[in-house]
């Protein structure tokens, strides 16, 4: 008879901690591994948040669907591989941690409770990663080549090209025997040559490392024992996979802006018609901006608390100190600043200005352009907008604060720390003081911003940086700067793609890396996603276009879906200014390369100071 499906509101430490018999798998039809230290430092902060906000509620990370095959010993993760695979990389650094500051405890009355609450914490991630009974952690204690190798986690997905390097981190005593057996990619720098296992890894004990003793205990008791997941086991993968896609398609609510709203509602009293009317108004222009993307509710609360907060200078000590400690909106709301919720009509045309002001410039390109980088960047923007009235507002007015503002979230781009980075977070912190207030002149902003960049980066080893980079963000910037250079309006139309000049993919593959004189397939993955070979441009151009196909995209119009002739970008236009008159064009690796050199060039010395105001 088969079983019905079983939810479970879980901690996280009894998520994790599976039978000896049973173990977590990631099926073959799943994606690889794909989170990276910008979803790590999301989660970071969202704990870093629940547990400075001291609520006793535990903390929700969501759902997850497993399908339970050969008699539970196989718990399938159809929903949550990404969630899983990253809650076992932070307790892996956990228990390093862990180890590290048990033996720095001194063994004196003051500090015995403390080792003992640390000793039990770390036993427990322990029976977690290797599933070890009470006599096995005594053994892996002594010596850690105990540790059963077997992990609670087996990965089959077929495009995961790195499943042994979880296994390896696993394994390893510490943090230097992972990093130096982990996977090393070929052709790649620096960091950058670590899978996203390893690189997860070292952010989270790297941000491990900045927490004391006491710290890292509390940290422990939150992390696995007030954290808690919904764990939806199902044994037909059918099944599995259509709550999945209802899940997902559904959402969740929207907890936080119901129980605010609902309290503006019951304090409306007489204004009740009004503000019954100003807040629907509200949720219709926030309603067509989430489908946007662009904000919800919760995200234009956050950001009226941001503003708030930076007005008031709420996080600024009497010594100047920035303290980037932040409230849950719920906890923001209703306790710290319940005087809010009493004037509804006042507070809720302060969330319509903002809506308003998102409604009218989600459009401009060079908002657009602050799209592609962190979701953070929102906040500082609409708190700079904050301070002028809606018919002030202009894409003039926005580009002149918004290209500053880039430039700190393209070096974030490109250095190997996340935004929670005292150099980003407690930055921006401080400079939202001079953004909301009036009197300050966008000069000292911009200085502001200048000074802090010049400060704590190295041009060079930022164009460095730029020189290995394959994402898509900075390919935006080039095209911008590229226009404010040559005089020229920048454009981000509705519906664009991003151009390999040598093709990725397509049925003349093999031919074009050989054209390009690329022989070896991973030198071939790695140049052809570098900057130098990436353009924007409006259509995904026919890819089955011979041998001759750099020739092919010069002298063939973007209309017809064959080339970079009539583009409305920059970029391939200045291609086919180049190439139009040489009899037989080429695009080689070393063409690439110089290229890339330059975009690499021409976004450092943005990032520097080198700002073309028209």
């Amino acid at each position: 008879m088969a079983k019905n499906i079983d939810p479970r509101l879980r901690k996280i430490g009894e998520y994790l901690k599976v039978d000896n018999e049973s173990m977590f798998v990631i099926p073959e039809y799943q994606r690889a591994y794909s989170w990276e230290i910008k979803q790590c430092d999301k989660l970071w902060q969202d704990l870093e948040t629940f547990i400075d906000s001291g609520g006793s509620d535990p903390y929700f990370f969501g759902t997850i669907i497993i399908n339970c095959q050969e008699e539970d010993t196989k718990l399938s993760l159809i929903d949550g591989q990404q969630r899983t695979t990253t809650f076992i990389l932070l307790l892996k650094a956990l228990l390093i941690r862990l180890n590290e500051v048990i033996k720095d405890t001194e063994i004196d009355q003051d500090s015995q409770r403390l080792r003992a609450a640390l000793e039990r914490k770390r036993d427990k991630v322990i029976e977690i990663l290797y599933k070890a009974k009470d006599e096995e952690i005594f053994d892996i204690l002594e010596d850690f080549s105990h540790a059963k190798k077997e992990t609670i986690l087996d990965n089959y997905s077929i495009n995961e090209l790195y499943e042994l390097d979880l296994k390896t981190i696993l394994n390893s005593s510490n943090f230097e025997e992972a990093e130096s057996n982990v996977v090393k990619i070929k052709y790649k720098q620096k960091d950058n040559k670590y899978t996203n296992y390893f690189r997860n890894f070292k952010f989270f004990s790297t941000k491990l490392n900045e927490l004391s003793p006491s710290k890292i205990n509390v940290f422990a008791d939150y992390i696995l024992d007030r954290s808690e997941i919904i764990e939806i086991r199902s044994w037909n993968v059918e099944q599995a996979i259509t709550m999945f896609n209802s899940l997902n398609s559904d959402g969740m609510p929207l907890l936080d802006a119901d129980i605010i709203s609902a309290k503006l509602y019951s304090n409306s009293g007489n204004d009740r018609e009004d503000f019954n009317t100003k807040w629907a108004e509200l949720k219709t222009i926030v309603s067509e901006l989430e489908q946007k993307r662009i904000v919800d509710l919760d995200a234009v609360l956050m950001q009226y608390m941001y503003i708030k907060r930076a007005l008031d200078q709420e996080y600024i000590s009497e010594s100047g100190a920035v303290s980037v400690t932040t409230p849950g909106l719920r906890r923001y709301y209703t306790e710290k600043k319940k005087d809010l919720l009493e004037t509804p009509l006042r507070l809720t045309a302060q969330l319509l200005k903002i809506a308003k002001i998102w409604d009218k410039i989600s459009d401009y390109s060079i908002v657009q352009l602050s799209f592609k980088f962190n979701e953070n960047i929102k906040l500082y923007l609409i708190s700079y907008l904050s301070r002028f009235e809606l018919d002030e507002i202009s894409e003039n007015l926005v580009e002149k604060f918004v290209q500053y503002l880039i430039k700190v979230f393209a070096v974030l781009e490109l250095v190997d720390t996340g935004y929670s980075s005292s150099k980003f977070k407690t930055f921006l912190f401080g400079l939202n003081i001079k953004l909301v207030d009036k009197s300050v002149e966008l000069e000292e902003i911009r200085n502001a911003i200048n000074a802090h960049i010049n400060k704590n980066w190295i041009k060079e080893e930022i164009e460095s940086s730029a020189l290995d980079y394959n994402k898509n963000a900075l390919v935006h910037l080039d095209e911008y700067i590229s226009c404010r250079e040559n005089d020229r309006k920048f454009v981000l139309p509705e519906k664009y793609e991003i151009e390999h000049i040598m093709p990725r993919s397509g049925k003349n593959i093999d031919q074009i890396r050989l054209d390009a004189g690329l022989i070896d397939k991973e030198e071939f993955l790695a140049v052809v996603n570098n900057l130098g070979n990436k353009i924007l441009l409006e259509e995904n151009i026919n890819r089955s276009i011979g041998n001759a196909w750099f020739r092919t995209k010069i002298q063939n119009s973007v209309k017809d879906k064959k080339g970079y002739k009539d583009s409305q970008f920059l970029m391939p236009t200045k291609l086919v200014e180049e190439y139009r008159d040489v009899p037989m064009p080429e695009w080689t690796v070393e063409k690439i390369n110089q290229r890339t050199e330059k975009v690499a060039r021409r976004i450092s010395e943005f990032c520097f100071n080198k700002i073309i105001n028209k």
